[in-house]
């Protein structure tokens, strides 16, 4: 099994060492590392605009680039984060709670090399893992019909929106959103024109590259629009600072090893996202330290964790994706919705049907993170200079292409007022703190769920049943049900404590009162 997955790398790096190839794989790097120092933008905006270019594009080369603009954008966010305590994302947040303490000790170079040393380690453990568990978790997937299908689809679905950001119920609500915006349009099997209020440009359903531009392009735009300053610092960095002594290399490895674990072990689980990971990791750090005071003040490890788990979870999150079809979180669905609009099934077979895309992907990986150190060391004054850039510049530019890509798509102005619509829509919900990216996951989601329910009912006559007779199905909608109600139950307890804490408050207040009174 490890020569034959041996002898597959090796294709893969023939793939992936392509001229073609290996250009679309560095402009995919540059532009993510690009847009993940820049706050406010990240991997879903990045991919969300470009996503039209690989509509021209072989399947090979776009899913290279795309690749690279994930795990590209995951280092740039981290520079922002150290240099000037700007979380441009919200899995980087924890890195600012030491990584800015180091940059006013004078150690913001050390930070970034720490990073750079942790996220090429944590990325290359996750490649290994991808590599022998992605075919072995294939393996077992040939055992899946359509009622293990939805199952697995209903708890990733499950998963992440109870895992999101904010309230679970909020983020169901956003999932069902999802879902409802999949199913528009003809349904195939008996023909019927649904959810579409009878507008013709929607027989085909709404257009995925107008949803992801508008939830995650337009909105940031009309949330920030009034964002005109531009940000200063001052900060000189040096090719020698980024160079961290063997004390601080020996002070980072443990942290990293651990920060790698907790990444690759909810890697595969759909919905955790790199957020959770990285607040896990830092939580572990403070469990396992001697001091844990010192967290907060510039401690090497408050840094290597967080973007060791980060880097790895970004690598692992590949796995359910590409063997099974299952995202794990909002950017997976876009990548596998890429994969579908070049009418490639991520599932199963797509390692014995497309093994140039699995493996060049695969071998990619190591090669994009190579290209990521290497630019990242001449590079780092030019993205703190990046970070001057005022909005008023930076978002027009992008509404600019966002309205390009979405009309190149099907030569289509209708698509544009989808964008305008989904821009509002996005705007209006993160203004009322609901967590936009359950929208995508149901979005790509639903129509497969939907025709894996309705496969195994009609296999089985409407029997419904089936989804509990079948021991891989039985378990992953028991999984369902003890996640659902443990939601509940954290909520419900957390509603009672709060209402308890309230009572507290007024049964004070009231007696602090009869005593003024008196």
């Amino acid at each position: 099994m490890m020569g034959q997955a041996l002898q597959d790398l090796w294709f893969g790096f023939g793939i992936a060492f392509q001229g073609h190839n290996l250009m679309w794989s560095f402009f995919g790097v540059l532009v993510g590392n690009l847009i993940g120092v820049l706050p406010g933008m990240g991997a879903l905006s990045a991919i969300s605009i470009l996503l039209p270019l690989t509509y021209t594009m072989q399947p090979v080369p776009a899913i290279l680039m795309l690749a690279g603009i994930f795990y590209g954008s995951q280092y740039g966010g981290a520079i922002g984060a150290i240099l000037l305590n700007l979380p441009s994302h919200p899995p980087h947040a924890v890195t600012c709670l030491d990584g800015y303490p180091m940059t006013k000790k004078g150690k913001g170079g050390t930070a970034l090399g720490i990073t750079m040393i942790c996220s090429f380690f944590a990325a290359s453990v996750g490649i290994i893992v991808m590599i022998f568990a992605s075919p072995l978790l294939t393996t077992i997937a040939f055992k899946f019909g359509p009622a293990e299908l939805f199952s697995i689809m209903l708890l990733g679905l499950l998963a992440g929106s109870t895992m999101s950001r904010g309230s679970p119920l909020k983020g169901v609500a956003m999932t069902l959103f999802g879902l409802l915006c999949g199913i528009v349009g003809t349904d195939v099997n008996s023909g019927t024109f649904r959810f579409a209020f009878d507008i013709p440009d929607l027989s085909d359903g709404l257009e995925m590259v107008a949803v992801a531009m508008g939830l995650f392009g337009i909105a940031d735009f009309l949330l920030n629009v009034n964002k005109m300053k531009a940000i200063t610092s001052n900060t000189k960095m040096r090719i020698r600072d980024m160079r961290p002594s063997m004390a601080e290399l020996k002070e980072a490895f443990w942290p990293m090893v651990r920060g790698t674990a907790v990444g690759t072990l909810f890697g595969a689980m759909p919905g955790t996202g790199p957020t959770i990971t990285t607040f896990i990791a830092y939580a572990l750090e403070q469990k396992v330290a001697k001091d844990p005071s010192r967290f907060g003040t510039g401690m090497i490890a408050g840094v290597a964790a967080p973007e060791a788990s980060a880097h790895s979870k970004t690598q692992v999150d590949f796995i359910p994706t590409m063997s099974l079809g299952i995202p794990g979180d909002a950017v997976m669905a876009l990548l596998l919705g890429a994969l579908l609009i070049q009418g490639i099934q991520p599932g199963p077979q797509l390692i014995s049907e497309h093994p140039d895309i699995f493996w060049g992907l695969i071998a990619s990986f190591w090669i994009g993170n190579v290209i990521l150190m290497i630019l990242n060391v001449p590079l780092i004054g030019v993205w703190v200079k990046m970070l001057a850039v005022p909005y008023k510049y930076l978002f027009p530019s992008a509404m600019f292409f966002i309205a390009v890509g979405v009309f190149t798509t099907q030569n289509s102005l209708f698509h544009i007022w989808e964008v305008l619509a989904f821009g509002i829509i996005g705007a209006i919900l993160m203004v009322l703190d609901f967590s936009v990216a359950p929208i995508m996951l149901g979005f790509v989601l639903g129509p497969m769920m939907e025709e894996n329910f309705r496969r195994a009912l009609l296999l089985s006559r409407g029997d419904m049943m089936v989804f509990m007779q079948r021991p891989i199905s039985a378990t992953f909608v028991c999984i369902s049900v003890f996640l659902l109600a443990a939601v509940t139950w954290s909520a419900w307890r957390k509603r009672s404590s709060v209402s308890k804490v309230a009572q507290a408050i007024a049964q004070e207040t009231s007696g602090a009162g009869v005593i003024a009174a008196k």
